[in-house]
């Protein structure tokens, strides 16, 4: 029994059909898809058809991220509140008009945690922040993620959402993070996933770096306008593909400050594009 885990694609169909064929060359035959299928980068429609060819064909598991979420919300609360050539939300949008109604119903019926039992082996959580909550990172070192290791229902955990691949212990339990397929931070631009094998009653993991064209992505991410859909923001994409140590959250917690000090307050998703364009600078 070999299953493939893989998490955080946005979009990026070039890198998951690198991580797939690996992970078929070498056996996998479950796969587990932990949430952040589209946006950041271009043609959202083309990650979904491998989505859709994979359930098809394989044993599939798939899990909500908060990705997922801020899509279903803008559908449910009239489509309000997004605007185009907006570092903050351009991509959000752009993804969203690419997204069908089959793939946001998809999405609508991913529970954001499950327990997976497979027979003869010890039952493993996925998720894609937490098993509560969507949005929340399990991060080493961590009072925080410890107390959910405590409180979970089973020994480990798998998730996503740090976009950083690893191992964390803690009183005989572990938390595995694949990493990100389609963004992933501190591994100079590779593709990221993780195989999980099952051996004699016990789990075994294995992180895989892959190389794959991303030339043809960040091409793909000029014919498709989106540095006008979303000008900081797909600049910062564009510098962690390339391998630079820097995050959308950490320009963007940044750019909140910098108008927080300007003006008083700031509040998601308005945070004016020059603000962005300030703390792009000192990133």
């Amino acid at each position: 029994m070999k299953i493939a885990v893989l998490a955080d694609i946005h979009s990026n169909y070039v890198a998951l059909e690198e991580c797939l064929s690996y992970a078929l060359s070498h056996n996998a035959d479950t796969f587990f898809f932990l949430g952040d299928y589209a946006g950041e980068l271009a043609y959202p429609e083309r990650t979904m058809q491998i989505l859709y060819g994979m359930r098809g064909k394989y044993d599939c598991y798939f899990i909500r991220g908060n990705k997922e979420e801020y899509w279903l919300n803008y559908r449910k609360n009239g489509e309000k509140g997004w605007r185009d050539k907006d570092s903050t939300s351009g991509m959000l949008l752009y993804a969203y008009h690419r997204l069908t109604s089959k793939d946001l119903d998809f999405y609508e019926n991913m529970p954001i945690a499950m327990e997976v039992n497979m027979q003869g082996m010890p039952p493993v959580t996925i998720c894609h922040g937490s098993p509560e909550k969507v949005n929340e990172k399990l991060l080493p070192e961590n009072e925080q993620t410890e107390a959910v290791m405590d409180n979970a229902n089973t020994d480990v955990i798998i998730c996503g959402h740090t976009h950083i691949q690893g191992k964390i212990q803690h009183n005989g339990r572990c938390v595995l993070n694949p990493g990100s397929v389609g963004i992933s931070f501190l591994s100079g631009g590779k593709a990221q996933f993780m195989l999980l094998d099952g051996k004699e009653g016990r789990w075994q993991e294995e992180f895989v770096s892959l190389d794959y064209d991303r030339e043809k992505v960040l091409c793909q991410m000029q014919e498709e306008g989106l540095y006008e859909h979303a000008p900081c923001w797909s600049r910062i994409t564009e510098r962690i593909i390339r391998g630079e140590a820097i995050t959308h959250g950490r320009v963007l917690n940044s750019a909140m400050a910098l108008c927080r000090e300007d003006t008083g307050e700031c509040n998601w998703p308005d945070v004016p594009e020059k603000y962005f364009e300030k703390a792009l600078e000192l990133a």
